[in-house]
C-alpha cells in the first residue's frame, strides 16, 4: 500500500508530500502521516525546515467525505495542528490547486504559506451548515483582520492566490512547481535566520477591534443569511477571536461548531452537498459511453430565454449563433444580452475583458443554413407543440449528422418533438430556468429514443456551463413543473378560501423560499402559464375544482411585472397589494359558494409544500426521477427551495413521512381526491422508512 504522506529531503528541507488522490483529503491515514512526518523531520539532523505540500493536482481540499457521519478515528485534526505548532523547526505550506476547509486550517497553522498563482484558498464549511472547527475562525482573523475573515468564512467562497497575498493569507506567490517553490522559500528563510511566529500568537489585527464592525456585518447579512443557522455562528466565532485569548477563542469556536453540528440544517446542507454530486450519476449508461464534444452551439430564439441560454455558452467559451425570424427581434435580443453583460460589469461581478470576450462569441442570423454545423442546437421558441414540431422538422434538414437537437421545453412531450425528426436518438430536453444566465439548474429530459451518448453529452454540458444537471424522464412538466402545478393550484385555492396573495407569499418566504408563488408568477409572466392552461383546458374534468383568478388577471392584460400589474401592482420592481385583485378573488369565492375564513401560516405552508412531496413520491415511483435526492436538487437549484431544509423530499423525511401522510389524509377528507396520497408515500410511511435509496 502506498504511504499517505511521503517523506523526502532537499536542500536541507524535509518535504511531507500528501499522497491521497484525487484531492488529498484529510482522512485518518493522512492525519497520522503528517504527525509521523513532523516527528521524523524534527529528528532529522539534515533538515533545517519542513515543507508540507500536496501531491498530484492539489494541496488539501478538505475533510475526507467518507468519514462524514462516522466516529472520528484518532488523531483528529486539532492534534495534527498541535503537532505543527509544537515543531521546533519552521513549517511552510506550499499550496497549489486548492487549500480548502481543513486544508487551509493546516496551512494557517504553518509558520509561512506560499502558493503558485493558480492556487485558491477558502473555508467553505458554512455551505455544509457548520463552521471551521479546527481554529480557522481564530487564526484567519489574525492574518487578514476581522472584516476579511468574516467575508471569507460567512460566504465560504475561495479566493485566488493573488488576492490571498494581498490580504495576508499567504506570504509569497511564485510561479513554478509547488514543492520547489516551498523548498526555496523555506531554505531562504533558514539562511536569513528569519524569526518564525505562530499565527495563534499574532494579535495585532484582533486587538482593539470596534464592536460596531460585528453589529454592522450582522445587519448586512440579514437578507442573504435569513433563515440560516451557521453564518451567524461564524460571526460569533470571529468576534471571539477579537475578544478572547486564543485558547479561549478556540474553546468558543468548538462550542459554536457543536451547535451547528446539532442543528437540523447541518444534516440538510450535507444532504444537498452529496445530492448534487449524486445527480450526475446515471444508472444504465454504458461505462464506456463518451459525451460528444461541444465546440459550437446554436440557439433558436433571441427572447429572454434564448438570450440567457446563449450567454451560458459564451461564458463557457463556446461560440454560439442565435437564430431569429426577424432582424428586429434579433437586434433587440442581442441588445438585451449586451445590456445584461454591461450590468454585470457595473456591479463588479464581471470584468470588462470577460464581457468583451463573451460578446465576440455571440452572433446572430436569420437563416437556418447558418447554424447547420453547430454541435448542439437549443430551441427556445413558444411553448406550443405545433411550433416545436415545425422547428424540429426544419432542424432535421439542416443540422449536421450527430448534432444534438435540444428543446428548452418546460412541459411538452419530448417524444412527440423527437418524432418530428428522422433522428430521435439525437433529440433531448434541456430545460433551462429563468433567468437562464443566472439559475443553476439544468433539467435534462430523456425521451424513449435518446441515445446514451446524447444523454451523456447534455449531462456533461451542464457541468461545462457551470450548471447543476439533473436527468428527468418524459412526462407532462417533467420533475419541477409537474410538481409546481400542484403547489400553484393550492396557492390559488387558498386565496379563494380566505388568504391574500401577500399573506401566502410571506408565509412561504418565511418558510425559506426565495419568492412566494404569486411574486414568482408575476416575475415569470402570468401569460406563460395561461397559454399552457388554455392548451390543456379540454383535458380538465368538468367536476374538478379550478380557480379562474389567474385567468381573469390575464384577460385584463395583467401579465405580471412586465406589464406593471399581475397579482400585485408594481412600482418599479416593488410589489404593492392591489384592491382590484382582492375584488376578483372575492367574486370568485362567491361564485363558487366558498365560505371564506381565517387561514394560518402553518396551513399555507402545509397546503403548498405537501403537494410537492406527494407528487414527488409519484414521480419517484414512476421513474421520472432517478432518486428522491434528484427531486431535491431540482427544487434547491431551480425553484428557490431553502438549502437549509435540504429539498422537499428530505424535508418531509425530517418531519416524518408518517406525519406528512396523516396531514395529507386530513386534507383529502376536506378537499377531495386531488389530495389522494401517493402509494409510495403510504408504503414508506407505514413501513416507518424514508424514501427508497435505489
Amino acid at each position: 500500500m502506498t504511504e499517505p504522506v511521503l517523506y523526502s529531503t532537499q536542500d536541507g528541507v524535509a518535504i511531507l508530500t500528501i499522497n491521497n488522490p484525487p484531492v488529498n483529503a484529510l482522512g485518518q491515514a493522512v492525519r497520522q502521516g503528517i504527525l509521523d512526518g513532523l516527528k521524523r523531520a524534527n529528528e532529522d539532523s539534515s533538515a533545517q525546515a519542513i515543507v508540507i505540500v500536496g501531491g498530484g493536482r492539489t494541496f488539501i481540499a478538505g475533510a475526507d467525505i467518507r468519514e462524514f457521519g462516522k466516529p472520528l478515528q484518532a488523531p483528529d485534526l486539532n492534534s495534527v495542528l498541535a503537532g505543527i505548532e509544537a515543531s521546533a523547526k519552521p513549517v511552510v505550506a506550499a499550496i497549489h490547486g486548492t487549500a480548502l476547509g481543513g486544508g487551509l486550517e493546516v496551512a494557517l497553522t504553518c509558520h509561512w504559506r506560499v502558493a503558485v498563482p493558480s492556487a485558491q484558498v477558502g473555508l467553505p464549511e458554512v455551505k455544509l451548515g457548520i463552521l471551521p472547527g479546527a481554529g480557522g475562525t481564530q487564526r484567519l482573523p489574525r492574518l487578514v483582520g476581522p472584516q476579511m475573515a468574516l467575508e471569507m468564512i460567512t460566504s465560504g467562497n475561495p479566493i485566488p492566490a493573488k488576492k490571498a497575498l494581498e490580504v495576508g493569507v499567504v506570504d509569497h506567490v511564485a510561479d513554478g512547481e509547488p514543492t520547489a517553490v516551498g523548498v526555496a522559500y523555506a531554505a531562504q528563510a533558514v539562511a536569513e535566520k528569519r524569526p518564525f511566529t505562530l499565527v495563534s500568537q499574532r494579535n495585532e489585527k484582533v486587538t482593539g477591534v470596534d464592536p460596531q464592525l460585528f453589529a454592522e456585518f450582522r445587519k448586512g447579512m440579514e437578507k442573504k443569511a435569513k433563515g440560516f443557522f451557521s453564518p451567524w455562528r461564524c460571526v460569533d466565532a470571529v468576534e471571539a477571536a477579537c475578544t478572547l485569548p486564543f485558547p479561549d477563542g478556540v474553546k468558543r469556536e468548538r462550542e459554536l461548531f457543536m451547535q451547528c453540528m446539532e442543528s437540523p440544517q447541518r444534516a440538510a446542507q450535507i444532504h444537498a452537498f452529496f445530492a448534487e454530486r449524486e445527480a450526475g450519476k446515471i444508472p444504465g449508461l454504458p461505462a464506456d459511453v463518451k459525451p460528444k464534444q461541444i465546440k459550437s452551439a446554436a440557439v433558436l430564439g433571441a427572447g429572454t430565454m434564448g438570450g440567457g441560454i446563449a450567454m451560458n455558452f459564451a461564458n463557457a467559451g463556446i461560440p454560439v449563433k442565435i437564430l431569429e425570424v426577424s432582424q428586429e427581434a434579433l437586434s433587440r435580443g442581442l441588445g438585451v444580452i449586451e445590456k445584461n453583460y454591461a450590468t454585470s460589469v457595473q456591479r463588479g461581478s464581471m470584468k470588462q475583458e470577460a464581457m468583451d470576450r463573451a460578446l465576440k462569441l455571440i452572433s446572430g442570423t436569420q437563416r437556418y443554413e447558418d447554424i447547420g454545423d453547430a454541435d448542439i442546437v437549443v430551441e427556445a421558441v413558444f411553448e406550443e407543440m405545433g411550433v416545436k414540431k415545425e422547428v424540429f422538422a426544419k432542424l432535421d434538414t439542416v443540422m449536421k449528422q450527430g448534432a444534438v437537437l435540444a428543446s428548452n421545453t418546460s412541459t411538452l412531450d419530448i417524444d412527440a418533438i423527437a418524432n418530428a425528426t428522422k433522428r430521435p436518438q439525437d433529440v433531448i430536453g434541456t430545460h433551462f430556468f429563468s433567468p437562464a444566465n443566472v439559475m443553476k439548474l439544468l433539467e435534462n429530459v430523456r425521451g424513449k429514443a435518446a441515445s446514451p451518448e446524447t444523454i451523456a453529452t447534455v449531462m456533461q454540458l451542464g457541468k461545462t456551463l457551470r450548471k447543476v444537471p439533473v436527468l428527468a424522464g418524459n412526462c407532462d412538466g417533467f420533475i419541477g413543473n409537474r410538481m409546481l402545478f400542484h403547489y400553484l393550484r393550492e396557492a390559488g385555492f387558498l386565496l379563494e378560501e380566505g388568504a391574500t396573495p401577500q399573506q401566502v407569499d410571506k408565509a412561504l418566504e418565511d418558510f425559506g423560499l426565495a419568492m412566494g408563488p404569486f411574486r414568482m408568477s408575476d416575475l415569470a409572466g402570468l401569460d406563460v402559464s395561461w397559454r399552457i392552461r388554455k392548451g390543456k383546458a379540454h383535458l380538465r374534468p368538468k367536476d374538478e375544482r379550478y380557480s379562474p383568478v389567474a385567468d381573469q388577471l390575464c384577460e385584463m392584460g395583467r401579465f405580471g411585472q412586465k406589464t406593471g400589474a399581475g397579482f400585485y401592482k408594481y412600482e418599479g420592481r416593488n410589489a404593492v397589494p392591489d384592491p382590484v385583485v382582492d375584488d376578483i378573488i372575492l367574486a370568485s369565492a362567491k361564485a363558487q359558494g366558498i365560505q371564506r375564513r381565517a387561514i394560518t401560516d402553518e396551513e399555507i405552508v402545509q397546503r403548498c409544500m405537501y403537494p410537492l412531496v406527494n407528487e414527488g413520491a409519484k414521480i419517484l415511483e414512476e421513474g421520472i426521477a432517478i432518486r428522491s435526492s434528484d427531486i431535491d436538487i431540482v427544487y434547491l437549484f431551480g425553484y428557490g427551495f431553502p438549502v437549509y431544509r435540504g429539498g422537499p423530499m428530505f424535508w418531509a423525511e425530517q418531519i416524518g413521512l408518517d406525519k406528512v401522510l396523516a396531514t395529507i389524509r386530513e386534507f383529502e377528507k376536506l378537499h377531495g381526491k386531488a389530495w389522494t396520497p401517493a402509494p409510495l408515500l403510504v408504503r414508506s410511511a407505514e413501513a416507518g422508512k424514508g424514501w427508497p435509496r435505489g
